[in-house]
C-alpha cells in the first residue's frame, strides 16, 4: 500500500496534475446555461427602463405645458411634434415667441406629441423608439399617465376626445 501511494506522489511530482476535458466540458456548459438566462433577462430590464423614460418625458411635459399655461396669461402652447433624439428638448411656446418658454427635456430614443383637442384641453402622448407602448396624458381626465390602448402616436393624438366632465 505504502508503496502504491509513493508512486501516485511521484506522478504528482512529475506535473501530471490538471483538470480533465470532462471537467473543462462541464464548466463551460454550466457558463453557457448561465449566459442564455442572464442575457433575455437583461434585455427586458433594459425595454422596460426605457419604457419607463417615456413615461417620465410625457410627465415632464405635462408639467411644463401646466407652467405655461399659468405664466401666459392661460393660454396653451402650440401643437408640437418632438422626434427622439439624443438630449433633445421640447420647448413649448406661441407662434415664434422667444419670451415664455417653457422646455422639458427628452430622454435619448423617446419621442413625444402634444398638441391642443379643444378650448382648454390637450392631450400629450409619448414612446421610445422600440414603439410598443404608447404612453397618454389628457387633460380633460387628468389624473396621471397611462398606458394608451392605441399603438402609435399618431392614433394616440387624433384619438377622439374624451367628453368633458
Amino acid at each position: 500500500m505504502k508503496e502504491t501511494l509513493r508512486r501516485m506522489q511521484k506522478k504528482r511530482a512529475a506535473g501530471d496534475s490538471g483538470f480533465t476535458l470532462v471537467e473543462l466540458l462541464v464548466v463551460v456548459v454550466i457558463i453557457g446555461v448561465l449566459v442564455a438566462i442572464a442575457v433575455p433577462m437583461y434585455l427586458n430590464y433594459r425595454k422596460g427602463a426605457a419604457n419607463k423614460s417615456a413615461e417620465s418625458d410625457v410627465r415632464a411635459a405635462v408639467s411644463a405645458v401646466e407652467q405655461f399655461y399659468t405664466e401666459n396669461g392661460n393660454k396653451y402652447p402650440d401643437d408640437i411634434v418632438a422626434p427622439g433624439t439624443a438630449g433633445a428638448s421640447v420647448v413649448f411656446k406661441i407662434g415664434a415667441a422667444t419670451t415664455g418658454q417653457q422646455v422639458a427635456t427628452l430622454s435619448p430614443g423617446n419621442t413625444l406629441v402634444y398638441k391642443q383637442l379643444t378650448t382648454g384641453t390637450y392631450r400629450i402622448c409619448g414612446m421610445n423608439e422600440d414603439g410598443k407602448v404608447v404612453y397618454k396624458y389628457e387633460s380633460a381626465v387628468g389624473g396621471s399617465v397611462k398606458k394608451a390602448t392605441e399603438t402609435d402616436l399618431d392614433t394616440c393624438i387624433k384619438a377622439a376626445a374624451p367628453a368633458t366632465p
